[in-house]
């Protein structure tokens, strides 16, 4: 059974999806909005999958000065109601001065010092992560020991490990090529899972958006929260002159 991570920040206006708002006609309090929807898709289909959750958190004293809640009771709140069992969800707190650091830090710590069979780390903003795609990357971790699965633009939306790597800035860009050098340096086995979009640029929200609409129609699987979220942000794609534009409805 592989115990997946799902690194969060919480949900605040100008720490999360920055580049959205910088990039799109979407507001700070409308990518907080989209970013808690997907962190729920994605904390759901872990759940319903065969692995064991962990919801990784950034604590405050690594984050910018905020008055509220604290980081933990935001994840909490958005992740729980997307839950069956919200009470069994574990939290812990991210260790670490970068992502890289951070989520080595948790993959060794799970393999190493809790021993479990592998362990992976899951981007909260890959919304159209499914339970079958854990349950894959759990197979395919018993015959590999570095199963990742990449995103556009040489990112990952999923890092699997049964073994250990060198994580020092291990996410570099293009992380996904970064990753599987550190695995072969490590004489590990490297396999790959479907390409699955992550939603945290310009190019990524119209792909979000033309997905997500696309399988509805269909009556295909589609990330629930997150294409709710989208409807009620009224933001749609058009043809335009130089290629798809995104505008309000």
């Amino acid at each position: 059974m592989t115990t997946v991570a799902v690194l969060a920040d919480p949900p605040r206006e100008g720490l999360v999806l920055s580049e959205l708002v910088a990039e799109t006609p979407l507001s700070e309090t409308e990518t907080v909005k989209l970013y808690t929807a997907m962190l729920r898709d994605v904390c759901r289909a872990v759940e319903a999958s065969g692995g064991d959750l962990l919801v990784n958190y950034r604590g405050d004293d690594d984050l910018p000065a905020h008055d509220g809640e604290s980081s933990e009771a935001q994840v909490r709140a958005a992740v729980a109601p997307a839950l069956e069992s919200p009470d069994e969800a574990r939290y812990e707190v991210q260790v670490g001065s970068s992502f890289s650091a951070r989520a080595g830090n948790t993959v060794s710590h799970l393999l190493d010092q809790e021993q479990v069979t592998s362990a992976a780390v899951v981007e909260p903003t890959a919304a159209f992560l499914t339970r079958g795609i854990v349950d894959n990357a759990a197979m395919k971790l018993r015959r590999h020991e570095v199963v990742l699965g990449p995103a556009g633009d040489g990112r990952v939306y999923y890092a699997g490990f049964a073994d250990g790597i060198d994580f020092g800035d291990a996410y570099e860009s293009p992380a996904v090529e970064t990753l599987t050098d550190r695995g072969v340096a490590a004489d590990h086995s490297v396999d790959f899972l479907p390409m699955t979009p992550v939603v945290e640029s310009r190019g990524d929200l119209v792909t979000a958006i033309t997905q997500t609409a696309a399988r509805a129609e269909a009556g295909r699987n589609h990330p629930g929260h997150t294409a709710q979220c989208l409807a009620e942000l009224g933001v749609d794609v058009i043809a335009g002159a130089d290629g798809p534009e995104l505008v309000r409805e």
